[in-house]
């Protein structure tokens, strides 16, 4: 089996992102955006994903967040993207529900070749700390756009912000976890009656 590492690097005059991705990995993660609560959910995905991830990113940070935190979803999707290569072979679907005291999320995904989201979650504040929870919406748009997969995001229920946003993160690292797992009963074949995704 090939080696499943990426590494892509995006230059604008906005951000400079580099983002280095193993999906036969750990669970490691090295983050250094300047977007501490960033940093942190992206941790989640890695562990729970059990991928090695790395991101550095310098973005114009003086003015707000939005542009680092956008392209580093990008970033992530063509570094994920690139990982997985023809996905023959790989589970495709991926779902997990995960909670966290009060909080529940669900996130469901598809390999598709289609990039979509939907992303149903009513935050009970406005910022975690610093960070705008609108952001994560980017984040995620920019991941799918360029990933080329359908993601469904639902936060359940929740009273807590960071316990929502951790949710959703937890669960979305657990449901990438099984859409990029080999079955051993497809090796070699595309799950798509296209033949093709």
């Amino acid at each position: 089996m090939a080696d499943r590492i990426a590494r892509v690097e995006r230059n604008t005059l906005e951000t400079q992102i580099s983002v280095t991705v193993n999906l036969d990995g750990t669970g490691k993660g090295v983050f250094k955006t300047g977007v501490p609560f960033l940093d942190h959910m992206m941790d989640q995905i890695a562990r729970h994903g059990m991928v090695d991830l790395d991101v550095q990113a310098n973005g114009d940070l003086h003015i707000d967040a939005h542009h680092t935190v956008e392209d580093i979803g990008i970033t992530l999707g063509q570094a994920l993207a690139k990982a997985w290569g023809d996905k023959k072979g790989l589970r495709r679907y991926g779902h997990a529900y995960v909670p966290l005291d009060e909080a529940l999320s669900r996130v469901v995904l598809d390999l598709s070749g289609r990039p979509g989201l939907q992303m149903h979650v009513e935050y009970t504040r406005a910022r975690i700390g610093d960070f705008d929870v609108d952001l994560f919406g980017e984040f995620f748009q920019g991941l799918v756009n360029h990933a080329m997969m359908t993601l469904h995001i639902d936060n359940l229920r929740g009273r807590n912000a960071h316990h929502q946003a951790e949710t959703i993160f937890k669960a979305f690292g657990r449901a990438l976890r099984m859409a990029i797992e080999h079955d051993d009963r497809m090796a070699g074949v595309m799950p798509s009656t296209k033949g093709v995704l």
